[in-house]
């Protein structure tokens, strides 16, 4: 007992035990070690006094701190001896930093708290995670079985689905076409922005959603308030266009007629010179007169065919003419068209507003003084005034053979031209509805068909046209209501201002050019669909010729209407001619026709001649005609708006190419080795690209789409710039430079010939 007594220390040794010392800073700045001028070391030195200070005031330690506290001094022997002096232990922690804030060099860098801060930290992010977790799990098992509860849409049918485009095309009636036509015709002969307006209104009222007009100011060369005339200085009898004398009555003859019996953007004038008969005014016509005769200043007696009217008047215009007189040879007509007696309007406009030749008659456009296209006096004429001024018999058929015209008198003829016309600016209004597609919404394929406010000529025409266009978008809308679109965009237009030279189609395509020659697919054209009632004539770009061919038996019911392989390639006429000449775009059109598909008829077409009310009506009582038209047109417009695949075949441009190379006027190695290995590439990419994208289990998107980029293009590749005028084509012309053959005494025009090519029609002189 006393032993443990003994062995308990008194408070004044428990005082002694418990203190400690501290290293006083100005002696430990003065010491040997230089780590403790850290101020952080000196904060953290603090901290620990403050432990040992709580650990001495637990009981059971004071034995263990003491031993540890000699211990310690013992170890540290060999040091420097520092001024010690005794602390007295605080009784709280509070205390104790109360008197070391007292201290002016009491400087605090860190809290003892952080660790338990950062714990805190770990742990509520861990709880933040999980709910998150729990949530997002939640979410997913909600949706699926609120997903497994609805029910699941109907299947798309395939865009190319034949079974949707026979809906569509039955809903195209012959007797909806005719009520349409009739209707149109119920137009007063108004202004032509009232005549767009009302056809807006009627593609509006079929449920096309996307319909707006397009005005443009362009320079129109209209008729005077006279007729032109023609008079025989030998004899002094003076004669109308039509063949009629002046000085007779007029009363029957429809006085529209007369002043329309003009060549728009004519010289302006009157012109007294000798008659020379030029025939179809040809290189080896032109050839054979001057070796004749001295043809400067004199008129031209010219017959329409073979080549375009503005490519043999700047013949003419080259070689010295003064005047042109036009008429059509009745050889080259139909037996059932008679036409003899009828004068007829032509454009000298190669296309557009002349005041802005190849930029858009916009506000703000300059506009350059362009009042006459031509120096030459054009006037077209009937065949029976093309007989009296040759001094010809009235009857040139003799037992079922037709003799072509020519002048066989030896006599010199002069006559005296007297043209007036009259230029002023006016208004056209295109009308343009957009049916936009779901899959590739920037790809377009127009349809094209045109208006005019012109009281005679191709009154019936324009409203055939519009009439079938109408029909068409009648049926697509009701297909729309339903919830079906097409994958591309489909784009309506009506023309204004085709007559005097396609105005209207190429203004709005010079606007937006780069936009269309970016994303223009195709164009399918309904200019002047019911020509005649024989011959069901479709015309193709090489790469749609395929397509053209197989679509003619989807409505055939006589089959010597619709001939299986009657696809012809010659020069399409009307509002094409900007997207085939400019923008390399495929083109396509059908068409019904009486005269036949030759080389001297190929170009009849440029003659307007005055279309009556019955007309059209007498050519199809039915609208049968018409409702083939449509639905022909249709089926090419949806197989192009639809398939995944674009429809065209570069192998049948090849062929052409190689085709036209292959004969008499081009006899070029070169030319035809290079053609063969186009037909070559065209081959192995038919097998190696198109082959493998037609096949639903082989079609990779992003393939598909960079294929039909490829086959929209191939039109572009053939694009030549500067033709010679009037070649309106899809210029896929190989052009050879050629020395004539001809005597050298003709002119220097001639003689040093640009002969054009087409890869599918030659123009060429012989």
């Amino acid at each position: 007992m006393g032993e443990n007594e003994s062995s308990v220390p008194s408070p004044s040794q428990q005082d002694q035990k418990m203190a400690y010392h501290k290293v006083n800073a100005d002696q430990r700045a003065q010491g040997h070690s230089p780590y403790l001028d850290n101020d952080e070391l000196q904060a953290t030195a603090l901290e620990l006094e403050w432990d040992m200070e709580k650990e001495l005031e637990e009981p059971g330690f004071d034995h263990f701190r003491l031993h540890g506290a000699v211990q310690h001094h013992l170890g540290n022997s060999q040091s420097p001896d520092l001024d010690l002096e005794p602390i007295q232990p605080s009784s709280s922690p509070k205390g104790r930093f109360q008197r070391l804030q007292e201290d002016p060099d009491y400087i605090s860098h860190c809290t003892r708290q952080a660790p338990k801060i950062n714990c805190c930290s770990f742990f509520r992010i861990l709880k933040l995670f999980c709910t998150a977790l729990i949530l997002f799990i939640f979410g997913i098992v909600v949706g699926y079985y609120a997903c497994k509860k609805c029910p699941s849409p109907p299947p798309s049918q395939e865009p190319n689905n034949p079974h949707i485009y026979h809906e569509i095309l039955k809903e195209i009636k012959a007797e909806r076409i005719q009520q349409i036509y009739r209707d149109l015709l119920q137009f007063p002969r108004e202004d032509d922005v009232d005549i767009a307006m009302k056809i807006l209104v009627q593609w509006s009222s079929q449920g096309l959603e996307d319909v707006r007009l397009v005005n443009y100011s362009v320079l129109l060369d209209l008729p005077g308030s006279s007729s032109n005339t023609i008079t025989l200085k030998n004899s002094g009898e003076c004669f109308y266009p039509s063949g009629q004398q002046c000085n007779k009555e007029t009363k029957t003859l429809h006085s529209q007629d007369l002043l329309y019996s003009y060549a728009a953007y004519s010289a302006k004038g009157t012109l007294e010179a000798e008659l020379v008969d030029v025939q179809y005014g040809t290189v080896a016509d032109l050839i054979r007169i001057q070796a004749i005769t001295n043809v400067t200043k004199k008129i031209a007696l010219l017959k329409l065919g073979q080549s375009p009217l503005l490519y043999k008047l700047s013949l003419l215009e080259d070689a010295g003419f003064g005047g042109v007189l036009l008429y059509v040879d009745p050889c080259d007509l139909p037996k059932t068209t008679d036409l003899t007696d009828k004068a007829f309007m032509v454009s000298l406009n190669g296309g557009g507003d002349p005041s802005t030749p190849g930029y858009a008659s916009i506000d703000g456009s300059y506009r350059q003084n362009r009042l006459n296209l031509t120096t030459l006096l054009v006037q077209p004429i009937s065949a029976v005034l093309a007989k009296k001024l040759i001094s010809l018999p009235e009857d040139t058929v003799q037992k079922d053979r037709c003799i072509p015209l020519q002048w066989s008198a030896a006599g010199k003829k002069i006559i005296s031209l007297n043209i007036q016309s009259v230029t002023a600016y006016k208004t056209i209004s295109n009308v343009i509805g957009y049916l936009k597609g779901t899959v590739f919404p920037d790809r377009y394929v127009i349809i094209g068909s045109h208006h005019n406010s012109l009281n005679t000529y191709s009154g019936q025409e324009w409203a055939s046209s519009t009439a079938i266009i109408t029909a068409f978008i009648q049926a697509l809308t009701l297909k729309v209501k339903k919830g079906w679109r097409p994958d591309r965009t489909i784009v309506f237009c009506s023309w204004a201002g085709t007559l005097f030279g396609n105005i209207g189609s190429y203004e709005w395509a010079e606007d937006l050019k780069r936009v269309l020659q970016r994303n223009v697919v195709a164009y399918i054209s309904l200019h002047n669909p019911v020509r005649g009632n024989s011959t069901l004539h479709p015309v193709a770009s090489p790469s749609l010729q395929q397509l053209a061919a197989e679509s003619q038996s989807f409505k055939c019911v006589e089959k010597t209407r619709c001939p299986g392989s009657n696809v012809s390639s010659v020069q399409i006429q009307g509002d094409s001619h900007y997207f085939i000449n400019h923008l390399g775009v495929p083109v396509m059109q059908f068409s019904y026709e009486d005269i036949k598909t030759s080389e001297n008829s190929s170009f009849l077409s440029e003659a307007l001649f005055p279309v009556h009310t019955t007309r059209t009506e007498e050519l199809d009582p039915s609208f049968s005609l018409h409702e083939t038209i449509a639905k022909l047109t249709g089926q090419v417009t949806l197989q192009i708006a639809n398939e995944p695949v674009l429809p065209f075949n570069a192998l049948d441009i090849a062929l052409e190419v190689q085709n036209s190379l292959k004969g008499d006027e081009v006899d070029i190695p070169q030319l035809l080795a290079v053609a063969s290995r186009l037909r070559d590439t065209a081959e192995l990419f038919q097998s190696d690209e198109m082959r493998p994208a037609n096949d639903p289990k082989e079609r990779a998107p992003i393939r598909v789409r960079m294929l039909n980029d490829v086959l929209q293009s191939l039109e572009k590749s053939f694009l030549i710039h500067r033709a010679p005028p009037g070649l309106y084509r899809n210029k896929r012309i190989a052009v050879v430079t050629k020395e004539s053959r001809r005597k050298r005494t003709a002119g220097s025009v001639i003689n040093r010939q640009v002969f054009l090519f087409p890869f599918w029609f030659c123009y060429s002189s012989n």
